[in-house]
C-alpha cells in the first residue's frame, strides 16, 4: 500500500502547534522526538499503516504530517537516516498506557517468603513451620527454606539436606522444589514454588480482588 499525499488545506493546524502536552515538553529522554523537534536533514518515512514511503527531506515529512493531521514521530533515532512514522501520537501514548496497565493487572505477583529452620528442630516447631510454608504456598508465594548450622553441625551437611528433603515431601501436594538444596556459607538453602495451577488460581483471585476494589472506588466517587 502506497501513501497518498492528501490535498492542501488551510484549515489544518501546522505541525509545530501539535506538540507534546505541556508537562511533556521538557528534555525527557524517555520521550521520542516528534514534529519540529526532529532536526535532521532527511528521514526514512513510514506511513500511518506501516507502508514504506522512503527517504524524504525533513521538510517533506513534516508537510505530509501536517496534511494528514498526524504527528511525525522518530521511532529509530540511531538509524541512518533516522526512521520516522506518521501517527496520532496522543492516541498512541494513551493506548500504550492502557496496555501496560492491563498487563500489570493480569501479571501474577510472585513473592518469596522465607522460613528458617534449625538442624535440631523439635517436632512441634517443625509442624508449626511446615504449616507456615503450606500457607505461603496456598497463597501463591514461593518459599525460601534456610537450614542454619551451628558450630560442628557444619560438618554434617547431609543432615540439613535430609531435613529439606523431608519438608519438600511433606508439602509436595502444594509445591515443587524449584531450587535444590545447596550450601550457602553456614546455611543450606532450598526454594519451593507453588504448583502452576495454584499460582494461576491465585493470580485470578488477586485480579478479581483488584477489579472489585476499582469498581467500589468508582461507585464511591462523588458525582458532579
Amino acid at each position: 500500500m502506497s501513501f497518498v499525499l492528501p490535498g492542501p488545506s488551510s484549515s489544518r493546524r501546522p505541525v509545530a502547534q501539535r506538540l507534546l502536552p505541556g508537562k511533556s515538553r521538557g528534555e525527557a529522554i524517555t520521550e521520542p522526538r516528534i514534529n519540529d523537534r526532529i532536526r535532521v536533514p532527511e528521514v526514512r518515512l513510514v506511513g500511518p499503516e506501516g507502508e514504506q514511503v522512503g527517504v524524504v527531506s525533513i521538510g517533506e515529512a513534516l508537510r505530509l504530517a501536517q496534511d494528514s493531521e498526524l504527528d511525525l514521530v522518530e521511532v529509530a533515532p540511531m538509524a541512518r537516516p533516522p526512521v520516522c512514522k506518521l501517527m496520532d501520537y496522543g492516541k498512541f501514548k494513551y493506548e500504550s498506557a492502557q496496555k501496560a496497565r492491563e498487563a500489570r493487572r493480569n501479571q501474577a505477583l510472585t513473592v518469596i517468603k522465607e522460613m528458617r529452620l534449625r538442624l535440631k528442630i523439635d517436632p512441634h516447631d517443625y509442624e508449626t513451620k511446615k504449616g507456615h510454608v503450606e500457607r505461603f504456598l496456598r497463597g501463591g508465594d514461593k518459599v525460601k527454606i534456610t537450614v542454619m548450622f551451628r558450630g560442628r553441625e557444619q560438618s554434617r551437611p547431609e543432615m540439613g539436606y535430609r531435613l529439606l528433603q523431608r519438608l519438600a515431601a511433606d508439602v509436595a501436594e502444594l509445591g515443587v522444589v524449584e531450587s535444590n538444596p545447596k550450601q550457602d556459607g553456614r546455611n543450606m538453602v532450598m526454594v519451593i514454588a507453588p504448583h502452576r495451577n495454584q499460582a494461576a488460581t491465585d493470580a485470578a483471585r488477586r485480579s478479581a480482588k483488584a477489579e472489585k476494589a476499582t469498581a467500589s472506588e468508582a461507585q464511591q466517587a462523588p458525582t458532579a
